[in-house]
């Protein structure tokens, strides 16, 4: 069974930047298509950015031009720069990654951002 854990939240000011990570402990191409999710406080989860294997980006229009997604094969990672947050950007991230048996969540990572 594929795991995947989050790493790199926070608190952070509004303006700044964070890296999340996400790493899996599978055979470098046993994940395929991954994704950041986000649940804001009292909030559904929702879809942050998404990346297929072959690097191919999709992202919600809330984080257009602030997030960027990207993955390291070798390092079996999925990265979330985000920059030029806002209190709105506050919630649990979570990576998701296709295996062939099916989706698997990592436990989420805290992001706060407030002065």
């Amino acid at each position: 069974q594929v795991q995947l854990v989050e790493s790199g939240g926070g608190l952070v000011q509004p303006g700044g930047s964070l890296r999340l990570s996400c790493t899996h402990n599978g055979s470098i191409y046993s994940v395929n298509a991954m994704g950041w999710y986000r649940q804001p406080p009292g909030k559904e989860r929702e879809l942050v950015a998404t990346i297929t294997s072959d690097g191919i980006t999709n992202y919600a229009d809330f984080v257009k031009g602030r997030f960027t997604i990207s993955r390291d094969h070798a390092r079996k990672a999925l990265y979330l720069q985000m920059n030029n947050l806002t209190p709105e950007d506050t919630a649990v991230y979570y990576c998701k990654g296709a295996t062939p048996i099916g989706q698997v969540w990592g436990e989420g990572t805290q992001v706060t951002v407030s002065t």
